[in-house]
């Protein structure tokens, strides 16, 4: 065994070693494995006994994980440590970062575990297997900022900036850069508090000036640390929105707007749609061009058609000039209700029956025929069938009242759905009943 789980192992008896255990300084107790894996032990040629104990004892770590018995697992995973002295060395190499996985799993569950456990645990594995410690740092600092603990994992993060490793280091400059973004990360949040306290201070007091100082210090030293992270392809949504944050605060709107753009638009980086939502309210707060908001929610609709902002595209999209923008608007409406998460999106079920009626007053049915042509053999059952007439109904006639007009407009006054809420007997509705009749009989895509 190495240092590692000889300094775990604690006999309970001296004269029975077969009941070493591990007890941690808050009682959770880590005996050795049970019967079961110990005759694995006893048999066969030594190099394939201990395989067979170790794979034995990662599978009954899996089963006891998944059924959520975390002592059990604890139980196994003491004498899953051996893994660190397999003879194969790729065996070998990979056993840190396994138990790393399954103890840090195991201890953040385990009923008697505690943070100063996980503390000695994270801190002794960061140092076997040297590869495996910015990984390690990283996830210990979300586990002590999942406890409150900041100033903690500020430290923590301290010393994995520092770290180094002889030539390997350079391997894991990308790691590093996320170091000193989270790093950031904590820095923001001890800026975003200066700030609420800035705005609650009189501009002419000494204090405000103080305070204003230290949130510039504090600034500057959060932007050194996102910049390279976010230059370097990935997903990096919350430090990108910390710093453009701080950015606009101090007036650097050509600054924001690159960061946003590039994280947007550069090549390099994965589709993500949070970065043009991100650019788009950025731009909407500059009060940038109708054109180009729509330019920007435009390829949103291509990534998420069902995002909550496609209502507001199909507004913007709507009051456009073109007629090929007030086409799209309804393609986006129609988009929309596609999605089973949509089918009581009262907005987007009003937005549709709305424009439906201004398209076909303007003359313009090829445009819904051929929107509907797409959807006409899976949306009658899709949102209009007899059960969804009767459900929606019952829990939002405002909801079933729009579907009607639109399955009118669709399917024709014949449509179960608009035949059944159309008959509904309800006093408030029944001069929009009369109405709504009216319209479907006259615009209706379906012929008479």
């Amino acid at each position: 065994m190495s240092d590692f789980s000889e300094d775990l192992l604690r006999p309970t008896k001296e004269d029975d070693p077969a009941e070493r255990s591990v007890r941690s300084c808050s009682g959770m107790r880590l005996p050795w494995l049970q019967k079961h894996v110990e005759s694995v032990l006893t048999r066969g040629k030594k190099e394939k006994d201990f395989a067979q104990t170790t794979s034995a004892c990662l599978s009954f770590i899996q089963e006891a994980l998944l059924k959520h018995q975390w002592q059990r697992a604890a139980e196994y995973m003491h004498s899953y440590l051996q893994t660190l002295e397999d003879s194969d060395s790729q065996k070998r190499q990979a056993a840190p970062e396994m138990i790393w996985k399954l103890g840090s799993e195991i201890l953040y569950y385990h009923p008697k575990s505690s943070v100063e456990t996980f503390n000695v645990f994270a801190d002794r594995m960061k140092n076997i297997g040297v590869m495996n410690y910015l990984t390690i740092s990283l996830q210990h600092t979300l586990y002590l900022l999942h406890h409150g603990l900041l100033d903690d994992a500020n430290r923590n993060l301290s010393q994995a900036e520092t770290w180094r490793y002889g030539e390997k280091s350079s391997s894991q400059e990308a790691l590093i850069n996320l170091v000193q973004a989270y790093k950031g990360l904590l820095q923001y949040y001890t800026w975003s508090k200066k700030k609420k306290e800035l705005s609650e201070l009189d501009e002419d007091d000494y204090a405000y000036s103080t305070a204003s100082q230290n949130m510039f210090s504090h600034s500057w030293k959060t932007s050194i640390n996102f910049s390279a992270l976010i230059q370097t392809p990935g997903v990096w949504d919350p430090f990108v929105k910390s710093y453009v944050e701080m950015l606009e605060f101090y007036g650097d709107q050509d600054g924001a707007r690159e960061v946003l753009s590039n994280y947007a638009y550069d090549e390099k980086f994965p589709s993500n749609p949070n970065a043009h939502v991100y650019l788009y309210n950025f731009l909407k707060r500059e009060k940038a061009p109708r054109e180009k908001l729509i330019s920007v929610l435009k390829i949103l609709y291509q990534i998420v058609p069902s995002h909550k902002l496609m209502l507001e595209f199909h507004r913007l999209l709507r009051k456009s000039d073109q007629e090929e923008h007030r086409r799209l608007g309804l393609e986006v409406l129609f988009g929309v209700l596609d999605f089973a998460g949509c089918t009581k999106n009262l907005p987007a079920w009003h937005c549709l029956a709305k424009y439906l009626r201004q398209i076909l007053m303007r003359s313009h049915p090829a445009w819904v025929q051929e929107e509907w042509d797409s959807r006409k053999s899976w949306w009658p059952g899709f949102h209009f069938s007899s059960f969804w007439a009767k459900s929606d109904w019952k829990e939002d006639r405002a909801l079933a009242y729009e579907k009607a007009f639109v399955a009118g407009i669709l399917l024709g006054k014949g449509c179960r759905y608009f035949r059944y809420i159309s008959k509904q007997d309800h006093q408030v509705l029944r001069k929009k009943f009369k109405r709504m009749k009216k319209l479907v009989k006259k615009h209706s895509i379906v012929n008479p």
